[in-house]
């Protein structure tokens, strides 16, 4: 079981893009042709926007099943499954105790959950008006419920719901399609 720990927001580090990049060359290597796409997403991916100190990887497949071609592969470089995992629109990975923090996000290529991911970390990387008053957000819940996950992702819906329907209308005003894949 990994321990919960204290959320910690951070300033945004010029390294977290080399980690992405180290982590989704693994990943590309251990799963080959399953992953259709693999992204840098959270706030991790956003230039200059802080965040906690976690990178999160989005990897896109055709299909969950079966499910050991995504869990075996990810098991040798050093993520398990969170079978727990209660939402049933991915499959969700950690780093396994002492590893470097890391979420993997496996998602059905084409959901609607995948392209919420991309469309969010690519409005809030053209439109840097939107990270103080999301940063604020985040550092007032993290110093709020520190050692409360759920009650700091819940606090977060309302603001994320508001950035999301501007997302939405930039999308539709420039064409937004995901660009190709970060790895």
């Amino acid at each position: 079981m990994f321990p919960v720990g204290k959320i910690e927001i951070v300033d945004w580090c010029p390294e977290w893009p080399e980690s992405f990049r180290r982590k989704a060359s693994a990943i590309r290597s251990a799963l080959g042709d399953h992953a259709l796409r693999i992204d840098h997403i959270g706030s991790t991916s956003i230039q200059g926007l802080a965040a906690k100190p976690i990178i999160d990887i989005q990897v896109s497949v055709a299909t969950f099943e079966p499910i050991e071609t995504l869990t075996e592969p990810l098991w040798e470089i050093g993520y398990e499954w969170r079978q727990a995992n209660s939402e049933l629109t991915k499959r969700y990975f950690r780093e396994r105790p002492g590893g470097e923090r890391t979420h993997i996000h496996i998602r059905r290529l084409g959901s609607w959950h995948e392209q919420w991911a991309l469309l969010f970390r690519d409005y809030m990387r053209v439109h840097p008006e939107e990270h103080a008053p999301y940063v604020a957000l985040k550092r007032a819940l993290a110093e709020r419920y520190r050692e409360n996950r759920a009650a700091y992702i819940d606090g977060k819906s309302d603001h994320l719901w508001a950035i999301i329907r501007h997302a939405d209308r930039w999308a539709a005003d420039v064409g937004w399609t995901p660009p190709s894949s970060d790895a």
